[in-house]
Parts: structure tokens; C-alpha cells; sequence
């Protein structure tokens, strides 16, 4: 495991250092990417690492109090401030030590350890935010680059049919009608090609927000399978996060209810005294809980009251991830099913429709205006089908990758 981790590790500290990323970038490397590099991830990890070393000390007991002073010191008269004229005047030298039973130790270690677990959780959070933003970039990215192609494609076709149009006039078979009209539909390509390279810039400036790199070219995303119901439920962060609320709030609540029986505090000191004898001084401070019902009963429910409070927002946060998945698998279901209904009824016959015109330009039964149109068509076609497809690779991201990755630490 540590091998394979710190194979991981060099590989992404490769990937950071170069300056761009010639080879096609996959979505699994930027998803190492994002993760290595991420900031909120290690401010996570901070937090749990700062919540163990507070864990370690919680089961402590006090430091002991040590106390330096002198007794009955005369102030008045020929004597005042010397430390040897009066017999009632003593140095003395004590030390003090609150007790706190390994019980009550017990649950205040309790109660931080349930911080700490607490802490480990939001690492984990923090980091599947990470993987899913990486991912819907990548997803913005990669399908702006596809569109790209197409529009480059439309751009380079009409190039050719505008070029065929004026060879078409200065030869007599063609008329300046075809040759404006090719002219104008090639600026609209070429302006559509700079729309989509703004997109595509833009997307890729936010993947290189994630992955540290701007890469040349980006692999075709293979998403892992979607979870099913009772795992993305049980996985998914505002349930994770609610599962460890309880949990800390209940330990915390159980610590707060021991106060209901005082700390005792034990008491010893050594006194000097000149031309007399030494005195020793034991004790022991108990302090008087007068009345328990107005402060350390009402401390203890203030806290049982935030449990309940922390299982109505597990009841909420359940509700609300089952009714996401919900959501987010009859999205994915509907865009397959218009997919499938697009690419059968409007991408096939498009491409059917370009394939004839082409067959009737080159027999001279079509203008090169209808090619054009038939051509542009079949790219708008296919531009919306890589629109729908990228909307159904995003839900499908946030299925897979929502969920904190192997749930709760």
C-alpha cells in the first residue's frame, strides 16, 4: 500500500513539475492531480491531525500547581519586613493537585477521540469535493475540445465550398448569389469556432485551477460505475458529517453530565520558621455544589438537547441525499433515453441528408448552398449530442464521486 502510494505520489510531483502536459491527460490522472494539490484537502488533514494531538492530552490530569510565598511577614514597627524577628512568620513551599477520576478522564478522551473522527471525516469530504470539481472540469473541458473539432471541421468544409463557388463563377456555372452566401456562412463558421475557443479556454483554465497543468490534450473520460441507493446514501458527506455530530455530541454530553460530582483538589505545603519548629500543612479543597439543578443539570441537558438536535439533521441529511440520487439517477436515465432517441431520429437522418447531398452535388442536381446546409446541420446536430452526452457524463460524475470515497474512516 505504501509502495503504491508513493509510486502515486511521484507520479503526480512529475506531473506538477512539468510545465504543460503534452500526452493526452486522462481523467483518473487528474483526478491524482487534484488531490495532491489540494489546499481545502490539507486544511482537513490539519484539522484531524490538530484533533488527535488534542485527543492525546484530554485523558490527562491537570498539571499540579506549585505555590512559593511567605506567611504572617510583620509590615509595622522596628521588625516590619524581616523574615527572622517574628516566631509566627513562615517560608513557605507547597503544592497543589486537582483530581480528576479516570472516569471522567475516560469520557473527556471520549468525547475528543469523537473529534478526531470527526475531523477524519471532513478530510475525506474535502477530498471528494476535490475529485468531483476536477471532474466536472475535465468534463467541461473535454467535451468544449470535441465541439471544437466539429466546428473546425464546419469552418474547413464551407473553406472548400466557398473556394468551389468562386472557381464555379469565374467559370461561367456558378453565380454570385452562391459565392456571397458561402462567404457569408464562412465568417458565421469561423465565428462559431472562436465561440467555442473561448469556451474550451475558459473550461481549461478552470481544469488547470484543479490539476496545477495545462494539458495539450485530454483523454475521453471513463467514469466509474454509479452507486447504488443504500451506498451513495450511506457515503454521501452531509450524512457522514451528521453520523459524527451525534456521535461527538453525545460523548460530549455524557462528559458534561459527570460534572455533576466535584473535582477534589489535594493540598500540601512545608513552612520555615527561625529559632522555631518547621510546620507541615495538608488539605483538601471540595468545592460545594449548592445548587446542581440550576447550573450542572442545565449545563448537562443544554447538551443532550444539541443530540437531538444533531439526529434531526440526520434525519434531514438522509432525506435530502436519497432524494438527490433520486434526482440525479432519473436525469441520467431520461438524457441516455433522449441520447439514444437524438442519435436515431435527428443524427442518422442528418448524416443521411448530408450523405445525399453530396451525392447530388457531385452529379450537378444540388447547389453547393444546399451541401453547405446540410453539412452545417449534421455539425449542429452533433454539437447537441456532444451537449447531452456531456450533461449525462456530469450527473454521472456526481453519482460516482459525490460520495466520500470508502465512507466513514
Amino acid at each position: 500500500m505504501f509502495i503504491r502510494l508513493s509510486s502515486a505520489v511521484a507520479v503526480a510531483t512529475a506531473m506538477l513539475s512539468a510545465p504543460g502536459w503534452a500526452a493526452p491527460l486522462s481523467l483518473d490522472q487528474a483526478l491524482q492531480l487534484a488531490t495532491e494539490r489540494s489546499q481545502t484537502a490539507r486544511v482537513a488533514r490539519a484539522g484531524a491531525a490538530g484533533a488527535a494531538e488534542a485527543a492525546r492530552a484530554a485523558g490527562q490530569l491537570p498539571d499540579p500547581v506549585l505555590s512559593v510565598g511567605i506567611d504572617n511577614l510583620p509590615v509595622t514597627g522596628p521588625d516590619r519586613f524581616r523574615t527572622t524577628a517574628e516566631s509566627m512568620t513562615m517560608k513557605r513551599l507547597g503544592i497543589s493537585q486537582e483530581w480528576v477520576s479516570s472516569e471522567r478522564r475516560s469520557l473527556r478522551q471520549a468525547a475528543a477521540q469523537a473529534q478526531v473522527r470527526r475531523e477524519a471525516v471532513m478530510e475525506g469530504v474535502a477530498l471528494a469535493d476535490t475529485r468531483l470539481q476536477a471532474a466536472l472540469a475535465y468534463l467541461d473541458a473535454y467535451y468544449a475540445g470535441e465541439s471544437l473539432k466539429l466546428t473546425t471541421l464546419s469552418e474547413h468544409h464551407v473553406h472548400e465550398e466557398a473556394e468551389a463557388a468562386k472557381a464555379r463563377l469565374s467559370s461561367s456555372t456558378g453565380n454570385s448569389q452562391e459565392v456571397l452566401q458561402l462567404t457569408a456562412a464562412r465568417g458565421v463558421a469561423q465565428d462559431e469556432s472562436a465561440e467555442v475557443t473561448q469556451v474550451q479556454a475558459s473550461a481549461l483554465v478552470a481544469l488547470q485551477r484543479w490539476v496545477g497543468v495545462m494539458p495539450d490534450a485530454l483523454a475521453a473520460p471513463a467514469l466509474p460505475a454509479p452507486l447504488s441507493e443504500q451506498s451513495y446514501v450511506a457515503s454521501h458527506p452531509a450524512v457522514l458529517a451528521a453520523q459524527r455530530d451525534i456521535e461527538l455530541v453525545r460523548a460530549e454530553a455524557t462528559s458534561t453530565a459527570s460534572n455533576r460530582q466535584s473535582n477534589w483538589t489535594w493540598q500540601a505545603s512545608y513552612g520555615q520558621r527561625t529559632g522555631f519548629s518547621d510546620l507541615v500543612s495538608v488539605g483538601v479543597n471540595i468545592p460545594l455544589q449548592i445548587s446542581p439543578g440550576e447550573r450542572q443539570d442545565r449545563e448537562t441537558a443544554a447538551k443532550f438537547v444539541l443530540v437531538e438536535k444533531a439526529e434531526a439533521a440526520l434525519e434531514e441529511a438522509t432525506r435530502m441525499a436519497r432524494a438527490e440520487f433520486h434526482g440525479l439517477a432519473s436525469d441520467a436515465q431520461r438524457l441516455g433515453q433522449r441520447i439514444e432517441r437524438y442519435q436515431a431520429t435527428v443524427v442518422v437522418p442528418t448524416q443521411q441528408r448530408t450523405q445525399a447531398a453530396l451525392a447530388g452535388y457531385r452529379s450537378n442536381q444540388v447547389s453547393l448552398v444546399t451541401l453547405f446546409e446540410a453539412r452545417h446541420a449534421e455539425v449542429d446536430t452533433r454539437r447537441k449530442l456532444l451537449n447531452l452526452q456531456r450533461d449525462l457524463a456530469k450527473v454521472q460524475a456526481q453519482l460516482a464521486f459525490k460520495p466520500v470515497s470508502g465512507g466513514a474512516p
